[in-house]
């Protein structure tokens, strides 16, 4: 008998602690490199000094001989996994290059792997890379977009009659016409600088065969594990069943790059696999410079027509991406043509982007994923619009934010995910409000006069945008009940901090009506849930999470529906407490979920099934989202400048954001304001340089900045709440709100503040030496304002 109640507490939208953080502040986390494979074999790669330059030979024959080194191999010594690694997202215009684990013949960028060295340690296998002699024939790099459109340019690829990798237009309306009607027209260039992710732990990968049982285990830092298997099988030309891919429970952030696939996570698997031994390869801080995919670099030219009143009638914008040396994914490129008009009721829009082959590192998606340059584009020039008029900035966007009761609304381009952009819901006009109110937006423009007054120069900058996320094509929840009466929870998708253990046995707990307590959650293992996607684009909460809610509630019902049969009852009777099911008028009648596993699991009464009882209690349901759901945020700041060192002193900042209904408050804040660190590097400090060859000047953190909790400024949120109605639970995604429009936000109050002197922010990352730059010549990049 038990005295417990029934669970009635609601768990989805409770600030639940992080299951998580005990080991992580304890020490005890497990990453890939904290795993013990015994006798495990170390790799290093021999990288390319050179961003293109034809591969003439290669001696490995000093190294091979090197005592603890159990192989080299190059290109040429592995044809079998020879094979264009696809790209991860495609358009019918892409003009594909094949990007191979280990090229034998040209290379592309710096830091393109082109030999492995297995030695008995990793010192080893590094000594070893410097026996390993390349000869190069050093050709022309192309570093820059610009580089790659002009005329004279070096082609990137061999055979190719350009560099462009692909050319799209879409447009909304008549642009051109509208555009050649409208009373006032502003034209500007912006341009965005590259950025990586940089996450706490580097990519690793760790393989060992099992010749017994002909099936190949890889460990790898992914946000994606079975994008890894899917990928592996194609290039190894094996059933996805002999692959195992586990991403480790912890992997020290993901932030985009870790959802890409790299030529070391084919070749570290099919060398152990020659070896018949483990091999385990950690990347060092210098490769993750060097080797490891960034993103942000793009060049937006962009023209706004507007009338007397205000109102936005065109928006044009034609932006040229550095898709570097190979096409890993076109979700960036794709994701920045359609955010472009963010919240605005615009009539007419023309978006083109024209992506360019490069000698750099391939991009990838680095938290926000093409969305922070189109709002740099977009809230740019609705700044500069504003100003035009004379118009408060909050005024003019105002006028234009789409109203609450035009949703879903119809933007009228096409999203990344081949769907027509509609946004689902939401609430721009109070959004706005919300924030405005919470920063105190009157008070500060006060402030800001009575600061002019005195000689200082304040500014303040608003930016809006909308995400989309939530993005299919679907997402799994597998739940089994456990002989000791838990119940396992199993997601596919790996998580990079978000608090998966937690969220997901909230929403659990809620489907089950159980405690918390009886509920585990694992994740990112391909041999305990076949199908899955991978954690990126701010989607799982919208897709593995209504998953996991209706696998939840099937197996609610079937656990009713074992006890019924052994209670010799109804299940409508019969209520969850505890760990027991119990009639809910006579709680001395019950069984325990223990006994329910041994019954059904076990089969523990007999060799056959008792009538009514299932055998083998476990649910697996994937949920496919109809199409891509939309967050959305408003930021505003106050910034101060030092007119004689150039620095930014951030003197507020308030987060107005929205994700639908939220599952924790708390892991939801955190997100946000995780996001907006992320933010502010991408708008303040985070500019890697490259030469005219490609070379990269920054290979170390002294000479690349991040900003740590000293740089970061305390930040305001407020919060509403616009469910999405494409899946069960109203959610949508949070986890890149609150970097996305931190780039636009800052340079609008940047360039406010620099107003009385006429100067122009027109590239980002805004450093001290840029903004003195501003000061001095009023002219920020040496174009100048473009007026039309």
């Amino acid at each position: 008998m038990t005295t417990a109640e029934p669970r009635t507490q609601k768990m989805i939208g409770a600030s639940v602690l992080r299951r998580e953080d005990r080991r992580l502040l304890t020490g005890a986390a497990t990453y890939l490199d904290d795993l013990e494979l015994p006798g495990c074999y170390e790799a290093a790669f021999v990288r390319s000094p050179h961003a293109a330059a034809r591969i003439v030979s290669i001696d490995t024959s000093a190294a091979a001989a090197m005592p603890g080194v159990l192989g080299v191999w190059t290109g040429a010594d592995l044809p079998e996994i020879a094979k264009g690694i696809p790209p991860k997202v495609v358009h019918p215009q892409l003009r594909d290059v094949p990007r191979v684990p280990l090229p034998a013949d040209f290379v592309k960028f710096v830091g393109e792997p082109v030999a492995v060295v297995v030695a008995t340690s990793r010192y080893v296998a590094e000594d070893a890379l410097d026996l390993v002699e390349v000869e190069y024939d050093v050709l022309p790099a192309v570093s820059s977009t610009g580089a790659a459109l002009a005329a004279s340019a070096p082609l990137v690829h061999e055979g190719a009659e350009n560099n462009i990798a692909i050319h799209v237009v879409q447009t909304a309306g008549d642009p051109a016409a509208a555009m050649d009607a409208a009373p006032h027209r502003l034209r500007e260039r912006f341009t965005v600088a590259r950025g990586g992710g940089h996450s706490m732990e580097t990519r690793g990968v760790a393989a060992r065969f099992d010749p017994t049982t002909e099936q190949l285990v890889v460990w790898d830092t992914t946000q994606s594990p079975h994008y890894v298997r899917n990928t592996l099988a194609y290039l190894y030309d094996m059933p996805e069943d002999g692959i195992r891919v586990v991403a480790p429970p912890d992997v020290g952030g993901g932030f985009g790059p870790k959802a890409q696939f790299y030529g070391e996570e084919a070749v570290i698997p099919w060398v152990a696999r020659l070896l018949r031994n483990p091999v385990k390869w950690v990347e060092d801080r210098r490769e993750n410079f060097v080797a490891t995919m960034m993103e942000r670099t793009q060049v937006h030219d962009v023209e706004i027509g507007f009338d007397d009143d205000g109102h936005i009638l065109a928006i044009r914008n034609v932006f040229e991406h550095d898709q570097g040396a190979y096409c890993a994914g076109l979700q960036v490129p794709m994701i920045t043509l359609s955010t472009l008009p963010g919240q605005y009721r615009i009539p007419n829009i023309h978006t083109e982007l024209i992506a360019c082959y490069t000698n750099m590192v391939p991009t990838s998606s680095v938290r926000g994923a093409g969305r922070p340059q189109a709002v740099v584009a977009m809230e740019r020039m609705v700044d500069r619009a504003a100003e035009h008029l004379g118009m408060d900035p909050v005024e003019f966007r105002r006028r234009n934010l789409v109203q609450a009761d035009e949703f879903p609304y119809r933007v009228g381009l096409t999203f990344r995910d081949g769907s027509p952009l509609t946004y689902d819901s939401g609430n721009f006009p109070l959004l706005l409000e919300k924030t405005l109110s919470a920063f105190r937006y009157e008070e500060q423009r006060s402030l800001q006069a009575a600061a002019r007054a005195e000689g200082r120069l304040v500014g303040i900058g608003i930016a809006a945008y909308v995400e989309g996320c939530g993005l299919g094509p679907y997402e799994g929840s597998r739940y089994r009940l456990l002989n000791d009466g838990t119940v396992l929870v199993t997601l596919a998708a790996a998580p990079q901090g978000q608090g998966y253990e937690t969220v997901y046995a909230q929403i659990a707990a809620d489907a089950l009506g159980m405690d918390m307590d009886l509920i585990r959650v694992t994740t990112g293992d391909t041999s305990r849930i076949p199908f899955g996607q991978g954690t990126f684009a701010s989607r799982n909460t919208a897709t593995a999470g209504p998953a996991t809610l209706q696998a939840g509630q099937e197996m609610r019902g079937k656990l009713l529906q074992v006890a019924e049969a052994m209670l010799k009852t109804s299940a409508a009777s019969l209520t969850i407490r505890g760990n027991r099911v119990e009639v809910t008028d006579d709680p001395n009648r019950g069984v325990s979920l223990r006994d329910i596993a041994g019954a059904a699991n076990v089969g523990k009464h007999g060799i056959t099934l008792a009538p009514g009882i299932l055998p083998g209690l476990e649910t697996t349901v994937y949920f496919a989202p109809e199409r891509a759901a939309y967050a959305s945020g408003t930021h505003a700041v106050a910034v101060e400048i030092d007119p004689e060192t150039g620095a930014i002193d951030v003197l507020r900042y308030v987060i107005g954001h929205d994700c639908g209904n939220v599952m924790n408050p708390m892991l939801v804040d955190g997100q946000v304001l995780g996001g907006f660190a992320h933010g502010v590097g991408n708008a303040m400090y985070e500019e890697p340089f490259y030469d005219e060859t490609g070379q990269p000047q920054s290979t170390s953190y002294l000479d690349y900045s991040l900003p740590s909790s000293m740089e970061v400024p305390p930040v305001e949120l407020v919060h509403i709440h616009t469910p999405s109605p494409l899946n069960p639970l109203g959610a949508k995604g949070a986890g890149e709100g609150g970097t996305i429009p931190v780039p636009a936000a800052i340079a609008n109050a940047v360039e406010d503040a620099l107003r009385p002197f006429g100067a122009r922010i027109t590239s980002l990352p805004i450093t001290p030496p840029k903004i003195v730059d501003a000061l001095s010549t009023d002219d920020l990049d040496g174009t100048g304002p473009w007026h039309g």
